[in-house]
């Protein structure tokens, strides 16, 4: 999937599924495929949307496949189903947590990148926070969990002074420091998802114009994924 391969992605997660098909984690990667693939279509990966905000609202974006919609809420209600399942007979099963912690953040994801609908987004992404500490307080070394924690905190942090008040007053976290200490730790501990946050991270530098740090995180992506033209692009232009 790093390597926008998301026909072979899809494959092993299909494997992965018929292999193991009471866990998960089979279906909410899944989603994560379909999700990145319309995020790829789309050119909502490219860092210039994160680094130019104004730049990507001014350009006209292709309407979202509602057949890859379809999917991606297929895969999102069977992981729910499933981690419900476990939770139930095991409140403090680490995976089943951590499944309904990353499909809450592919739900927030899609309803705020790709339907502009960033109430709502909001509403998930607070949730899957606050699951994703539930899952830290099980066990601190579940790293991945630390992107739920990480993203609430950097993404919010770029509102207005007005908007991060109101933001607090409903629950949300909007503190830069803390998001980019989580995707640090993230980005050197993680399994599945250290290399978005190494991404994240390259993103975070050039928007704070730390050039050679973002060049250094990018240089290691296209080393690990070659397959990966964003990551060389993005590392071309910074050159």
């Amino acid at each position: 999937m790093y390597n926008l391969d998301f026909d072979g992605a899809h494959r092993s997660f299909e494997q992965w599924q018929q292999q193991h098909p009471a866990d998960p984690l089979g279906p909410v990667s899944d989603a994560a495929a379909y999700l990145f693939g319309e995020f790829d279509r789309l050119h909502i990966l490219q860092s210039q949307f994160f680094v130019d905000d104004s730049s990507f609202r001014g350009m006209k974006k292709p309407a979202a496949d509602p057949a890859v919609r379809l999917r991606f809420e297929d895969d999102l209600d069977k992981a729910r189903k499933l981690s419900d399942a476990i939770l139930r007979r095991s409140p403090q099963d680490k995976d089943a947590t951590f499944a309904a912690v990353l499909r809450m953040g592919l739900r927030a994801d899609y309803l705020s990148l790709i339907e502009d609908r960033n109430l709502q987004a909001l509403s998930e992404m607070k949730n899957g926070r606050i699951m994703a500490e539930k899952l830290l307080s099980i066990d601190p070394g579940y790293y991945d969990a630390y992107l739920a924690v990480g993203v609430e905190n950097y993404m919010l942090s770029l509102k207005s002074a007005p908007a991060r008040w109101l933001l607090r007053l409903s629950g949300a976290q909007t503190s830069k420091e803390q998001g980019v200490q989580k995707m640090k730790l993230l980005a050197q501990n993680g399994h599945y998802l250290r290399p978005f946050a190494r991404l994240l991270l390259a993103v975070q530098n050039l928007r704070d114009k730390n050039q050679a740090v973002a060049k250094e995180l990018l240089a290691g992506l296209v080393r690990d994924f070659p397959g990966n033209q964003l990551y060389a692009h993005e590392l071309e232009k910074l050159h």
